[in-house]
């Protein structure tokens, strides 16, 4: 079994914590809890880099070793980083849980090092229309992010 974590940060109030677990070569498995977030739907990728020198701006684009388009988790044609929505209550929290084959945590395409990025406005999982819809989702600004590290 390996592990991860993601610590979330954000100059707006957003917090959270994600772990990763992977079983062997099994899909693996995102629980997490944000707080601080406006209630709806919010984009949740995970991004190339996990370079934060310049907070969620310095994460580059979602994590796409295959080089395909944007689109929605159960989509063929998708950046393995595509993780659709999370949707967050009217408190302002949300409690998630996501099983993907496409985010390893180990061999040459493993997430961790990477950013994960919680964005501002829903993800349109490809399909809005708009020009940024096949490659962002159309998701909005970065209101938080946090670097992948592995646990113990």
């Amino acid at each position: 079994m390996v592990k991860a974590v993601v610590v979330l940060s954000s100059s707006e109030g957003v917090k959270g914590t994600i772990h990763f677990t992977q079983e062997g070569n099994g899909p693996t498995t995102v629980t997490g809890n944000i707080s601080g977030l406006k209630p709806g739907l919010h984009g949740f990728h995970v991004h190339a880099l996990g370079d934060t020198t310049n907070g969620c701006m310095s994460t580059g684009p979602h994590f796409n070793p295959a080089g395909k388009e944007h689109g929605a988790p159960e989509d063929e044609n998708r950046h393995a980083g595509d993780l659709g929505n999370v949707n967050v209550g009217e408190n302002g929290t949300v409690s998630f849980t996501i099983v993907d084959s496409q985010i390893p945590l180990t061999g040459p395409n493993s997430i961790v090092g990477r950013a994960v990025v919680v964005h501002g406005d829903p993800d349109d999982l490809g399909k809005g229309g708009h020009e940024l819809s096949k490659t962002t989702g159309n998701a909005g600004g970065r209101v938080a992010c946090g670097v992948i590290g592995l646990q113990g």
